[in-house]
């Protein structure tokens, strides 16, 4: 049986995606293996590259700030996204998160995917 782990604020790391994330559980910190949860920051005018995440869901807590994310099969529509929701993104959906505002946004992320940058796709 495994036991629990406490990871107390994770190593910051540049993801594929050109966003900063802090690591929080995951196959590589927890050794957990369904799930994927970690912080991101998007300082005033941060912009992802666009992806998707092949084979896993994602769910998003916005802690603090609004982000907006333009999806879809050819990126043409908008969500704005603020402090307070939660946002669902399904695996294998075209995404470019971005920060249109002059505040720091910062999220909460957990994908069913223990291994986050493994099943990443750049478009």
């Amino acid at each position: 049986m495994k036991d629990c782990k406490l990871i107390r604020g994770g190593e910051a790391f540049h993801g594929k995606q050109d966003l900063d994330y802090f690591a929080g559980i995951s196959a590589e910190t927890a050794s957990s293996e369904a799930i994927c949860m970690h912080m991101v920051v998007m300082p005033p005018g941060a912009k992802a590259k666009a992806h998707y995440h092949e084979a896993h869901e994602t769910a998003i807590y916005m802690l603090e700030g609004e982000s907006e994310m333009l999806y879809g099969e050819k990126l043409d529509k908008v969500m704005r996204v603020k402090q307070g929701d939660y946002l669902y993104i399904p695996a294998m959906m075209p995404h470019q998160p971005y920060n249109p505002t002059d505040r720091t946004a910062r999220a909460i992320i957990a994908r069913t995917d223990p291994k986050e940058q493994e099943s990443v796709v750049l478009l």
